[in-house]
């Protein structure tokens, strides 16, 4: 017993020798040397970093947001740099800011857009998912010949693209459903109270302002001449500008049309959109086809929900059955 105790001793006072030992070399070493990381990037070492976290955090941060250009969606940088930890003489300097300036300025930007797309073909490009989804579902709700065709791609591109505004990027992608036969027949329209025996060419195509029955059409009609249609559709039903133009007039006509809405398409080429219960458009306001511009009502001299649209050129009438497609 005694000498297990004697040994229990010896062995206690050799590990409490250690550990001062021990505790001195540390000591020791850690006077003359400091613990750090040595930093390398694309296969050289390009010097120590005291701090590896933070260092490492200001680089991704680089990543995310370090362009000027706040269209830049990231930077993309040659390659991460690689950390060792090692022991260095204190005194040794660590360069930080020289190892970041060295990795960032290998910084590429990327530019994030949005393509408008037709069969696959890229057409134009704008800076959002919102504005890309506003085009489509523009070209869309206009009927656009295209529309089943239409894709939004998202870019990443080092060369920063040309963004096109909504409405320009809706008009130059709008593509009329005009087939060979409403080509051929295109502008051929009876002028009122003629017999039908006299036409007027002009290159307008107009689109039907709003889907809805024919419920009385062009010509005599009770003794006089009805100089449009009547399309019959329950009041508040959306109405659409049946080409693109200015929008010349827009509200009360003590005329026998209620409130009413005439767009101008040029070269005295005009629509009358009469009895809407609600007007959606201003004077001045430059419409496309496929717009709404008002709603159907039963103002004015009107005898039911209705909404009477016409075609004058010059201010005549003609019948807009043959213009419309």
């Amino acid at each position: 017993m005694r000498k297990l105790l004697i040994g229990i001793r010896t062995s206690i006072k050799l590990m409490a020798l250690f550990a001062v030992s021990s505790i001195v070399i540390i000591t020791l070493v850690m006077s003359v040397y400091k613990p750090i990381y040595s930093v390398t990037f694309n296969g050289e070492e390009i010097g120590y970093s005291e701090n590896k976290a933070a260092l490492q955090k200001k680089i991704l941060n680089f990543i995310e947001h370090g362009s000027e250009d706040e269209d830049a969606a990231f930077v993309q940088i040659a390659e991460m740099p690689s950390y060792k930890l090692c022991f260095l003489k204190r005194g040794i300097e660590t360069n930080d800011d020289e190892i970041y300036d060295m990795i960032t300025e290998t910084g590429i930007p990327y530019y994030r857009s949005y393509a408008v797309a037709v069969s696959g073909e890229e057409k134009l490009y704008v800076k959002s998912f919102e504005e890309a989804d506003n085009v489509v579902n523009s070209l869309v709700n206009k009927d656009s010949k295209n529309a089943k065709d239409l894709s939004i791609l998202e870019k990443y591109t080092t060369d920063k693209k040309e963004y096109t505004a909504i409405e320009t990027a809706v008009h130059d992608l709008y593509e009329n459903k005009i087939t060979p036969e409403i080509q051929k027949n295109m502008g051929r329209v009876t002028r009122a109270g003629n017999g039908g025996n006299s036409y007027k060419a002009v290159s307008i195509s107009f689109a039907k302002p709003i889907r809805a029955t024919i419920t009385s059409r062009f010509g005599s009609r009770w003794g006089s001449t009805h100089k449009g249609l009547d399309f019959g559709a329950p009041t508040g039903t959306p109405i659409k500008a049946s080409a693109e133009g200015t929008v010349t007039f827009s509200g009360w006509n003590s005329g026998g049309f209620g409130y009413l809405v005439i767009i101008s398409h040029g070269n005295g080429v005009q629509t009358y959109y009469g009895h809407c219960s609600e007007l959606l458009c201003n004077i001045g306001d430059y419409v496309y086809a496929g717009d709404v511009i008002a709603k159907v009502g039963n103002t004015g001299q009107s005898y039911g929900s209705h909404l009477h649209f016409e075609i004058r050129i010059n201010d005549v009438a003609y019948n807009p059955e043959r213009y419309l497609y």
